[in-house]
């Protein structure tokens, strides 16, 4: 805990010397049952940032319950990415997660351990990328169910690790997210966040991020 009050801290005071930039992300999915302990997944991914549509993937996936706090999972994701010069170049990333979940009273904790391996990235740059290259990431949320009302609000924090060999091997980036998700009848799901997302190097933006969601639970 210590450790990532320290990297917060740290993010806050480069950011305030970096360039900023804004974008809105989007998801719509939906999600339901392959068998009693295996879950399936569909989403649909859009970025917009100052040039408009700047990403965009379809993503599908699978998690099994081991137990009640244990869901290893998969995802598949085909990527578009608008390079510097405005095309769109086309990608592959499958994701590995190891996911916690945990009710304390009021309190839901949940944890994300991911390996993205990324390839095929038709044209794209040798810069590294968190978002798109291969990377470990490590993710903590907290949310916190107030009674009697359909919001709950909810923390999140993750740190972003490059794996490969290279002078940019180590922790690359953080992300730190406020928001809430909407308790709605039905089968239906809504959730809305600020996000922050800081590369580590000094001459990197800060990025500033509006992100909407919403779910369907067949």
């Amino acid at each position: 805990m210590k450790y990532l009050a320290f990297l917060a801290f740290t993010f806050l005071g480069v950011s305030a010397y970096s360039q900023h930039e804004f974008q809105v992300w989007t998801e719509v999915g939906t999600s339901g049952k392959v068998v009693k302990r295996l879950d399936w997944s569909v989403d649909l991914n859009s970025r917009f940032g100052a040039t408009g549509l700047e990403t965009f993937f379809p993503q599908v996936g699978f998690e099994y319950k081991v137990k009640k706090w244990f869901r290893p999972s998969i995802d598949y994701r085909y990527i578009l990415d608008k390079d510097k010069y405005g095309n769109m170049l086309s990608g592959h990333r499958v994701n590995f997660n190891a996911n916690y979940k945990k009710g304390i009273k009021r309190f839901r904790i949940d944890g994300r351990l991911r390996y993205q391996y990324a390839f095929n990235r038709l044209g794209a740059s040798t810069d590294f990328d968190p978002d798109l290259d291969k990377a470990f990431r490590l993710k903590g949320a907290v949310k916190y169910d107030i009674n009697n009302s359909i919001f709950t609000p909810l923390f999140n924090a993750e740190l972003f690790y490059n794996p490969q060999y290279g002078p940019d091997r180590g922790f690359s980036k953080i992300r730190l997210a406020i928001g809430t998700s909407l308790e709605l009848d039905g089968p239906h799901k809504f959730s809305v966040k600020y996000q922050l997302d800081k590369r580590f190097e000094f001459k990197r933006n800060v990025r500033h991020v509006i992100s909407l969601s919403y779910g369907y639970k067949l």
